[in-house]
């Protein structure tokens, strides 16, 4: 049975030192935040994590960002400012997860030997 394969939507801003990255619960949502400022963050935003890629895109190694990195990109590091700002400015990507095919637990069954 296939696993992983749910749609994944981020949102990638490009800043001045770093890359930053946030996951969102889909494209529509974004869009309709921005249209309508009165739609919840809680409703937009997939996990308060915020990322940074170091300059590498949106497909680099994703590494929580730490405040100093926020606040010298952002001038805050309040996660609700930065959120916003990534929110308004950020490209939306979407992709399909690859599936991941294989054996659940290899221990139960036929290939190893008793």
């Amino acid at each position: 049975m296939p696993r992983g394969n749910a749609p994944q939507t981020k949102v990638h801003f490009k800043g001045k030192e770093e890359d930053f990255v946030i996951f969102v619960d889909d494209a529509k949502a974004v869009q309709d935040w921005r249209k309508d400022r009165s739609i919840p963050l809680a409703q937009v935003v997939s996990g308060w994590k915020i990322f940074c890629t170091h300059k590498q895109g949106v497909q680099g190694i994703l590494d929580g960002a730490s405040n100093g990195i926020l606040d010298s990109e952002f001038g805050t590091h309040k996660e609700e400012d930065v959120v916003m700002k990534i929110l308004e400015n950020g490209d939306v990507q979407e992709k399909e997860s690859a599936e991941r095919l294989g054996d659940r637990n290899i221990t139960s069954g036929p290939s190893v030997a008793h």
